[in-house]
């Protein structure tokens, strides 16, 4: 058991160093490429984070036959929307907030709303959809189609959509340590991106450490593999976005913080969702329904501020979070 906690924490440290890696990466190879905030917020990092929490489930359902296997899938598939949802909101509200008192930044959260909104509108439609249309039609490759073209739509329209550039530029972290031996200056482009993809494979590495000692902690407290992928394991595949939002959100851009997640929200409600649909039974009923419709109710609330009121609010995004506790209050409950 020490030694399981021992992993658990050095993956965490693994993941956080490599986070803020990758954000200084992505930040770069964005700025010379002259892309917005939101298609290096909501696309490139997105994506690019979603991956450790996209391995997991593919890995279980390919890998792992049986039932086991499958509810393992259908859980991380899930759980990683409901974790964007709650947790991630949560931790950017926070650190909005702890920056403001140690004078770091203003309290006021200045995202794209226009940005935000199409995001979230995009992920209420596409996880609604691979939720409750299978319920209702017995074609389910029709519905994992719908979700796959309604992604490529949503890539579509936040390339041609208006956006801010990107206004801040740090000295990639490849210059600071290899700028003397490597000629990285003349070639940002290719070493920003060597950048993103080395904090990739760290992050990637680190999230399955992180959820290997989970797994054996949670096994040794009795907990079954569905209640694991729904609860847990999403905890540790979405730390990646978590923390390259909140080192967003601590330095004040808050529309890349955003898009992180509102992105990765919008990339798990499709294709993973399209994966589980095809080759699963898919029969969502119980702990995984109740996951996907707080997932949707705490969507719905971040769009109505921002569809009333014109803004989020750092509370709003912290009251996200309560979804979460009550979830895992009624899942643990029982044991």
């Amino acid at each position: 058991m020490t030694a399981d906690f021992f992993l658990l924490i050095f993956n965490l440290l693994l993941i956080l160093l490599s986070a803020e890696v990758f954000t200084n990466g992505i930040e770069v190879f964005g700025k010379r490429l002259n892309l917005s905030q939101a298609v290096v917020g909501s696309i490139l990092a997105a994506v690019g984070t979603a991956l450790p929490e996209t391995i997991l489930p593919m890995v279980a359902i390919f890998l792992h036959k049986g039932e086991a296997g499958h509810s393992i899938g259908i859980g991380a598939i899930l759980g990683a929307p409901f974790m964007l949802a709650t947790l991630a909101f949560l931790m950017i509200g926070i650190t909005v907030v702890v920056s403001y008192f140690l004078k770091r930044r203003p309290f006021i959260f200045d995202a794209e709303i226009l940005t935000l909104k199409r995001d979230i509108i995009f992920f209420l439609i596409m996880y609604s959809a691979g939720i409750f249309l299978p319920m209702f039609i017995k074609y389910h490759i029709l519905i994992a189609i719908l979700l796959l073209v309604g992604y490529i739509a949503y890539l579509y329209i936040t390339f041609k959509s208006e956006s801010d550039e990107i206004l801040h530029e740090e000295k990639l972290y490849f210059e600071k340590l290899f700028g003397k031996i490597l000629p990285i200056a003349k070639f940002k482009v290719f070493f920003s991106f060597a950048q993103v993809i080395f904090a990739l494979a760290i992050m990637i590495k680190g999230a399955h450490g992180f959820v290997e000692a989970l797994q054996h902690i949670s096994f040794k407290f009795g907990f079954d593999p569905l209640l694991f992928a729904l609860l847990i394991a999403p905890v540790a595949t979405e730390l990646p976005e978590k923390f390259n939002s909140v080192t967003w959100a601590f330095k004040g851009r808050d529309t890349l913080a955003m898009g992180n997640v509102t992105g990765a929200m919008v990339f798990q409600s499709t294709f993973p969702v399209s994966v589980g649909i095809i080759f699963t039974d898919w029969n969502i009923t119980g702990y995984a329904l109740l996951s996907a419709c707080f997932a949707i109710l705490a969507g719905l609330i971040i769009l109505g501020e921002i569809h009333f009121r014109k803004r989020i609010s750092p509370v709003t995004l912290i009251f996200s979070g309560s979804f979460y506790v009550l979830y895992a209050f009624l899942v643990i409950k029982p044991f």
